[in-house]
């Protein structure tokens, strides 16, 4: 089967723009012109399958760099083909999973079977992270195929928590594979957990893991990358400061992304969606979202990632899901029923809703298009180092999105293919929703609904 997209708008590198058409064949873009005539095409002795674009854009697939997909040990809340149903939903044709889950992937057995897994049931291409321990595992350095390694220098307990900087030091000082960090100043947020232990309030996350914890630890984790000259990404940055710092101090060596949540949403969504706003690391003050936004838009932060990392409805602390239909609506955590807030597990799904959240932004005149692109797809294959990924070039890689950037509508919970079924932006009015997404070459989403027998593939990493 070959593909024929047709006059469609095609986001092209370089910020070039085309009024055109895209042959795909044999899960490749074949050829990009003003015209491709399909008596020509249909001369390749394949099936040829036209899609009309007209009035539609197309754009390389998403790479979310950051998800948490719960398999194996936690598929109540998630599992690899739901979640990969979600991606193919929102445009996103690749993701990279984080090593959270149970049991932990900290070995290459346990990575082979995130493989093994993945290969059988995702509908989109994955790559997943091997975790660091306090012990360094001789598969830290050998696991392949990974993206890189994960440290959680905060917000994590058990074997994944890496919080000293002795152990944090061996870890850099070792190998030569990227290293990815969660960057939060454990011992900083243990003290403040102390001196707001009797406050029920969810907004106290907030302070609880506060500016200065962020701050302490990404100045760590760079210290530590300049010192053994050793490729570093920032996971999910979201305060000012560390923009600010980044601006002054980012050797060559180090990325750094942001979520659309810590763009977006700030503090006072406590008050209205209660611990459906809490996630690591914490929303932060109006201020710190223009800055985080300025550091995108001047290169400082370098892409998009969503952390996805769902949890159920019962989990986040709503007895009644019913009160939950459009969190985001003039209803107020006031009239649901919360329990134990304080206690809730930390973060939100975002996959499907991660690219209308961009392009919302873009036809509001916030950013272009291209940098979207360039954020949620470019930059991410070259700071992860997936060839031929991230760009609409002839002979890459055939993963694409078809949206409609002239649609609004709103984000509604029970159209969700997320297993956990919410939203924390239920009830916003965005654009640029997915309309058709392509993996290898092969349409795995289009008329709302995903096509379960497509299988992407394991991505390779440079």
């Amino acid at each position: 089967m070959s593909i024929l997209i047709r006059q469609g708008t095609i986001i092209l590198p370089d910020r070039q723009t085309l009024l055109g058409d895209v042959y795909l064949r044999d899960g490749k873009i074949a050829a990009i012109a003003e015209t491709l005539d399909p008596n020509d095409l249909s001369a390749d002795d394949q099936p040829l399958e036209i899609i009309e674009a007209n009035g539609l854009t197309l754009m390389a697939g998403v790479i979310d760099p950051q998800v948490h997909f719960r398999e194996p040990g936690l598929e109540h809340k998630e599992d690899l083909r739901t979640a990969s149903h979600a991606c193919a939903k929102g445009g996103v044709t690749s993701f990279l999973e984080m090593p959270n889950t149970r049991p932990l992937t900290i070995t290459q057995a346990a990575l082979d079977d995130k493989l093994s897994r993945a290969g059988s049931k995702c509908v989109v291409n994955y790559g997943f992270f091997i975790g660091a321990t306090g012990e360094v595992l001789p598969d830290l350095l050998s696991a392949n195929p990974t993206c890189g390694i994960k440290i959680f220098m905060g917000s994590m307990h058990g074997d994944l928590l890496v919080d000293q900087e002795d152990l944090l030091d061996k870890i850099f000082s070792q190998g030569d594979r990227l290293i990815a960090v969660h960057a939060e100043d454990q011992a900083r947020i243990a003290q403040r957990r102390i001196e707001f232990a009797d406050s029920k309030d969810p907004a106290k996350h907030s302070l609880i893991q506060d500016n200065q914890a962020a701050l302490n630890a990404t100045k760590l984790a760079v210290k530590l990358s300049k010192k053994y000259q050793r490729r570093l990404h920032i996971l999910h940055m979201s305060t000012g400061e560390e923009a600010e710092f980044l601006r002054q101090e980012k050797p060559e060596l180090v990325t750094a992304e942001v979520t659309p949540q810590h763009l977006l949403m700030n503090i006072g969504a406590y008050e209205n969606i209660g611990s459906l706003a809490q996630m690591n690391p914490p929303l932060r003050s109006p201020r710190d979202q223009e800055v985080l936004w300025q550091a995108l838009l001047d290169g400082v932060i370098d892409f998009i990632a969503t952390d996805h990392a769902p949890h159920t409805l019962a989990e986040k602390g709503f007895a009644a899901s019913e009160d939950l239909q459009s969190p985001q609506s003039e209803k107020s955590s006031k009239d649901t029923v919360l329990l134990e807030p304080a206690n809730v597990p930390s973060g939100m799904p975002g996959v499907e809703t991660s690219l209308p959240l961009m392009l919302t932004q873009a036809a509001k005149g916030r950013c272009t298009v291209h940098q979207v692109s360039e954020w949620m797809s470019k930059n991410v294959a070259k700071g992860y180092k997936i060839a031929n990924k991230g760009e609409i070039r002839f002979g890459w890689d055939a993963d694409l999105v078809l949206v409609d950037l002239n649609n609004y509508k709103p984000v509604k919970n029970e159209d969700l293919l997320t297993k956990c079924g919410w939203s924390s932006f239920a009830g916003w009015e965005l654009t640029g929703w997915a309309v058709t997404t392509i993996v290898g070459g092969q349409v795995v989403y289009a008329n709302g609904k995903v096509n379960s027998e497509v299988r992407g593939q394991a991505l390779q990493f440079g």
